[in-house]
């Protein structure tokens, strides 16, 4: 089954119909201040480690990782050769894109979107990131995109393989609490998009597709009137 049918056969089993779905993930949780994470209980930070299987796996790809960086290699000599060929054209595009790269990462920076979320631990979003984990140890979420709000689901332990079979929904954010925002308004192709709380807070999120059906799927809904 192609990884399009394992999300629909996921859907149709937690009886979800989205407007749009696509897998993602957090960076790492800052350490929040002693009292917050009293308050809080004490909750996980961290996802649980690779499983055994997983860890199998590793250890059973080392001896390939001297002929992958050799791979490596190559692709980009012949990435160095193709640049030197390139047409007068062919070299501006690649100027363009690469200034373009450029006023992507100092947006990112600007908006304090290199951290995971907005850093205020009282706010709506630090008190939703603070119980991520504590719903599910795996390290990937399936977000979708519904008519009454955002929902998460995930397997409820960290797995290596089989991940859409054992989905469960982990957490409901109804859209009259939080939206689903692509920071940049479509100016740039990125993985990233914030949940967007009422109270202003916010939650950075990066899909496992660049520009995901998740992006277009924000890109298409009307601006918030002012």
């Amino acid at each position: 089954m192609t990884p399009r049918g394992k999300q629909r056969a996921a859907m149709d089993r937690l009886g979800i119909h989205p407007k749009a779905a696509d897998w993602c993930w957090i960076g790492k949780i800052p350490q929040p201040p002693a009292d917050v994470l009293q308050t809080a209980g004490n909750p996980r930070l961290r996802p649980a480690m690779r499983p055994p299987l997983g860890m199998i796996g590793v250890v059973l790809g080392a001896p390939f990782v001297p002929l992958i960086v050799l791979l490596s290699l190559l692709a980009e000599a012949e990435e160095a050769v193709k640049r030197a060929l390139d047409t007068k054209e062919e070299k501006e595009r690649r100027r363009a894109k690469k200034a373009d790269d450029k006023r992507r990462d100092a947006a990112v920076t600007r908006q304090g979107l290199d951290q995971v979320f907005d850093g205020d631990w009282h706010g709506d979003a630090g008190q939703f990131l603070l119980r991520w984990y504590s719903h599910s140890t795996h390290h990937e979420r399936m977000l979708f995109a519904t008519e009454e709000g955002i929902v998460l689901a995930a397997p409820p332990k960290r797995v290596s393989v089989g991940r859409e079979k054992r989905l469960q929904v982990v957490a409901r954010v109804p859209a009259s609490e939080a939206t689903l925002v692509d920071p940049f308004s479509g100016e740039f192709e990125t993985r990233i998009l914030l949940i967007r709380f009422r109270d202003g807070s916010w939650l950075r999120v990066d899909t496992e597709e660049l520009r995901s059906d998740l992006h277009m799927h924000v890109l298409r809904q009307p601006l918030p009137q002012s």
